[in-house]
């Protein structure tokens, strides 16, 4: 069973260019065009995720954010070579 937020990410990135990024708030307006704001947490919980899996990355300022530890407005994009290593989950949450 996938969870319609990933998938959402996941086919929003496969759409736009290579190295280019998507915004969450294009995220929730996919998923929910009315109620969008009420789905941007669970974006954000979930690009975490993916963000520590490797499948994609979270950019602050145009740079690679790491997923555990970012404040402030984000976009998303698909990894690319040099990017840095994804960071293992906390084990102590």
């Amino acid at each position: 069973m996938s969870d319609p937020v990933e998938t959402a990410i996941l086919d929003l990135l496969a759409q736009v260019p290579p190295g280019k990024s998507v915004s969450p708030e294009d995220v929730a307006r996919a998923i929910d065009p009315e109620s969008w704001r009420r789905t941007l947490g669970h974006v954000r919980a979930v690009a975490r995720g993916l963000a520590r899996q490797g499948k994609l990355v979270i950019l602050r300022h145009n740079k690679p954010a790491d997923p555990d530890d970012f404040k402030g407005v984000y976009r998303l994009r698909l990894p690319q070579e040099g990017d840095p290593a994804p960071t293992p989950a906390n084990t102590e949450d």
